[in-house]
């Protein structure tokens, strides 16, 4: 993974770079972002499929927001920094006005020891620690000077969330494939 380097980012000013979809890969699993509603694959033509359990649970504003905040600060295995800042964010981003039925960008301006001017437990540096983060792990990228566009998977105003985790059966050791992979390798 690339690191960003604040001083450095490269602005695109008019197009979201965050709408196509992405993989961001973690420890020990990867997370997609992206919309898709088919249960074909357009590209390879195989069929897919899979059981889904369900919840809904209601929750006012305020829990809702925090509940959306750590389901993705788990699925990105984001630091207790990076958690924070996100949650920072999000706050800054429920009051940014809407234009065509979404936000596509937040400003993110520090004055005032606080996130537009406002206090929010951690000092610039901090947050700029986790700002980072969450520009390598594709949460926000740079628009132009204190202006981000939004991972649109995980920045909106809607009224509900589903997390979906996914397992898949681990193919047996004698795949063929695997065999070849396994015997390069010893």
């Amino acid at each position: 993974m690339s690191t960003v380097n604040l001083k450095r980012l490269e602005f695109s000013p008019h197009e979201n770079p965050l709408l196509e979809p992405q993989e961001i890969h973690l420890r020990r699993r990867y997370v997609q972002t992206g919309i898709s509603r088919d249960l074909v694959d357009p590209s390879t033509g195989e069929v897919s499929a899979a059981a889904v359990v369900k919840t809904v649970e209601e929750k006012d504003d305020a829990e809702f927001v925090k509940v959306f905040a750590a389901g993705v600060s788990a699925l990105y295995d984001l630091n207790k920094t990076s958690a924070r800042v996100f949650q920072a964010i999000l706050r800054e981003y429920e009051k940014t006005p809407m234009s065509g039925g979404f936000a596509d960008s937040v400003y993110l301006s520090w004055f005032d020891g606080g996130l537009s001017g406002q206090a929010v437990g951690m000092s610039e540096k901090t947050f700029q620690r986790g700002l980072k983060d969450l520009l390598e792990k594709g949460f926000l990228a740079p628009r132009s000077p204190n202006l981000f566009w939004v991972n649109p998977a995980l920045f909106f105003k809607g009224d509900r969330v589903a997390f979906v985790r996914e397992y898949r059966r681990k193919k047996p050791l004698g795949d063929a494939a695997e065999r070849a992979g396994l015997e390069r390798l010893g």
